[in-house]
């Protein structure tokens, strides 16, 4: 974040997919306890976490808290519950299959729901933490399930995590699918360094 950041962004849903996967553990989560520790976080935030997996959102809460009090005791640090317990009261589960259209409607209902209640401007951020043949796919399906449009001032953003194709040619091919439903300023392409244990 730069200097140039000094107050919170607006207002929004974060749509996680691959909820339960390393990244969201190892990446996702502690960069959101590090910005809610500068205070960075939105005012009002929704957290969705989508996989397939049977989990309830007390499930998936405990578990991202307990992998993060793992990794802050590495450094002698410990989870300050001020700061963790408004992202948790934030987090809600859905199961879903990336491929299953269906799932997109229920989440599609499910941030309606979310929205209303906490009046988030329909604001989403849409994070793929996924493994890359599911990019398209998950894209696709944003699309179909008209979650990608941004009428009436709202934002509607996709975060593709590296590797974006093996080469050219799937580079190019995944770049014109992600075209296909988003403008190429929704689309935000990052890489990441996981360090070593």
């Amino acid at each position: 974040m730069s200097a140039a950041h000094k107050t919170p962004p607006s207002s929004c849903a974060i749509v996680i997919f691959g909820a339960n996967g390393d990244l969201t553990k190892r990446l996702i989560v502690p960069a959101l306890y590090n910005l809610a520790r500068g205070g960075m976080l939105p005012e009002r935030l929704a957290l969705i976490g989508v996989d397939h997996n049977d989990k309830s959102s007390e499930q998936w809460q405990s578990d991202l808290r307990e992998f993060l009090g793992q990794l802050l005791a590495k450094s002698g640090d410990t989870v300050d519950d001020k700061l963790w317990n408004p992202i948790a009261a934030s987090m809600t589960f859905l199961k879903g299959d990336f491929e299953d259209g269906d799932a997109y409607k229920r989440l599609a209902d499910l941030l309606g729901e979310i929205d209303k209640q906490r009046n988030l401007g329909g604001n989403i951020l849409f994070y793929l933490a996924v493994t890359d043949r599911f990019f398209g796919t998950v894209a696709g399906k944003l699309g179909e399930a008209s979650l990608m449009g941004q009428e009436g001032g709202r934002f509607r953003r996709l975060i593709v995590e590296k590797p974006f194709g093996h080469d050219l040619e799937s580079a190019k091919a995944l770049n014109a699918c992600l075209l296909k439903y988003l403008k190429e300023e929704q689309i935000f392409r990052i890489d990441h360094f996981l360090g070593k244990e």
